[in-house]
């Protein structure tokens, strides 16, 4: 019962996590792989434009922040809520618990596939281990994991979720990853229990007790090895908690990484180099540890305000919340198609969040936004899918991409248009002389001219009361 009353925690609590690790917008040392294989997959992913994530754990079974509520950090996502709250031992020995009833029944892995791969998603990432340790696939280094004789979803035939959520949207054609977390709370040689944990870092000096951090480096390359090279085809491992990282790489000016009181290094070049031993070309993407693994960059629930030179990729919810929560905000169908347009036009990827609940279902309403983009992407996925960016990229309530010489402006409409616009101006892209300018959906060519140094497209009023799809309009040109 006293686990019920966690689902009434308020959903402000979840607003505060998404400061938990931002990617600084000021990474400008990229650098590019040398492996051609890597630089194959990398383009491939490019082309890919549109990701999902799926952050699933025990946490899911509270309704709360993703693993955050154990740290104990005063900061506003790491707050604790409920009857366990007020002692940290005996909230971390509740939460823990959780791994004796959650219990996933309704986990279906290939309707999340259909819907994604009808909503244009083609990659994906699943949730192994988040920063609480709670392994979500068959590890052999703990009993603290899903597949465990504690874990009554263990009986399942399916009970291994990270191995069926990989083959699921494998088979259905998605470039498929793994989302790891260097971090771990539950580990003993992480949090040493000798000395109390005081924040996200390692309870313990590393450079004082290296034995103890080189037994924690071990347990997380074994971890990642069995994930590369029992589970399939892996394209991308996405690797989360910058905070573990080599102390010569922290970077003074970012407010959370001069926190950092201990070298974390757990040698990337040995963990890439077994990676691509099992997983040719593998993705390796180390977030905010600037460098050769870091292959695309990351901003988290922010859209860089300028085009970025480098591969990189926003993460955002779909709501308010990473992890599932009772009744979450979704963002609207407009919204979503609007921040996939202007990623896309700015030379980005978007990976979309969802958090099913502790049944192991996706929201109703996640479902429909699903089908929302579904029903967008019929009409439109020529200007998102195998394009690149091109300059000025977004212009007002444009955003454009291209593929070849072909040139997509995409008008994105405030809240509240419904009709488009009789006329749509183009301040700086113009279409070929005497060439034809489409809108998708619409297989008449539309009339237009130039006034001064821009052009303008008129539409035909009966296109303006019944567009051929809701929430954002592309027009199709060659560029001269």
């Amino acid at each position: 019962m006293k686990a019920k009353l966690f689902l009434l925690i308020s959903l402000t609590f979840f607003l505060f996590q998404t400061n938990a690790q931002q990617h600084s917008e000021q990474t400008l040392n990229y650098i590019y792989p040398k492996d051609p294989l890597v630089l194959k997959k990398l383009s491939e992913w490019q082309d890919n434009k549109l990701g999902l994530m799926l952050t699933w754990g025990t946490y899911s079974q509270w309704g709360i922040v993703e693993s955050w509520s154990l740290c104990p950090e005063d900061e506003g996502w790491c707050q604790r809520r409920g009857p366990y709250a007020a002692n940290w031992y005996e909230y971390k020995k509740a939460y823990e618990n959780l791994q004796t009833v959650f219990n996933p029944v309704k986990f279906d892995p290939m309707k999340w596939a259909a819907s994604a791969k009808a909503a244009g998603f083609k990659y994906m990432l699943a949730m192994a281990k988040h920063h609480d340790g709670f392994c979500m696939f068959d590890t052999k280094t703990t009993d603290y994991k899903i597949t465990d004789s504690k874990s009554p979803f263990s009986k399942d035939p399916r009970s291994n979720v990270t191995k069926e959520i990989l083959k699921a949207f494998r088979d259905d054609g998605f470039m498929t990853g793994v989302y790891f977390s260097k971090p771990d709370w539950h580990a003993p040689d992480y949090w040493w229990s000798y000395f109390p944990p005081k924040d996200r870092n390692p309870s313990y000096d590393t450079k004082k007790y290296p034995e103890r951090w080189q037994k924690f480096k071990d347990f997380t390359f074994t971890q990642m090895q069995e994930l590369l090279s029992d589970y399939g085809s892996v394209d991308i491992l996405w690797l989360d908690g910058g905070w573990v990282r080599p102390y010569k790489t922290i970077d003074s000016s970012i407010s959370w990484q001069k926190t950092i009181p201990y070298d974390q290094d757990i040698d990337m070049p040995k963990i890439a180099k077994m990676g691509r031993e099992h997983q040719p070309g593998l993705l390796v993407v180390d977030r905010t540890v600037t460098g050769e693994y870091e292959n695309y960059v990351t901003p988290e629930q922010q859209i860089p305000e300028k085009h970025l030179s480098y591969p990189w990729e926003s993460c955002i919810t779909m709501g308010t919340s990473w992890s599932y929560v009772p009744n979450d905000h979704y963002k609207s169908p407009r919204k979503l198609i609007n921040i996939l347009c202007d990623v896309v036009a700015k030379g980005g990827n978007l990976i979309l969040n969802i958090g099913p609940n502790p049944e192991g279902e996706i929201d109703d309403t996640a479902y429909a936004r699903l089908h929302d983009m579904s029903e967008w992407m019929k009409v439109n996925s020529e200007a998102i899918f195998g394009t690149r960016s091109i300059a000025p990229y977004r212009e007002g309530n444009l955003a454009y991409t291209k593929k070849a010489n072909t040139i997509y402006a995409i008008y994105l409409p405030g809240d509240t248009e419904t009709n488009i616009p009789g006329e749509i101006e183009l301040p700086s892209l113009q279409p070929m002389a005497k060439g034809k300018v489409y809108l998708l959906g619409y297989t008449k060519p539309l009339a237009w001219k130039k006034a001064g140094d821009k052009v303008i497209v008129t539409i035909p009023k009966t296109l303006q009361k019944n567009p051929p799809c809701e929430n954002a309009w592309v027009l199709k040109f060659a560029a001269h």
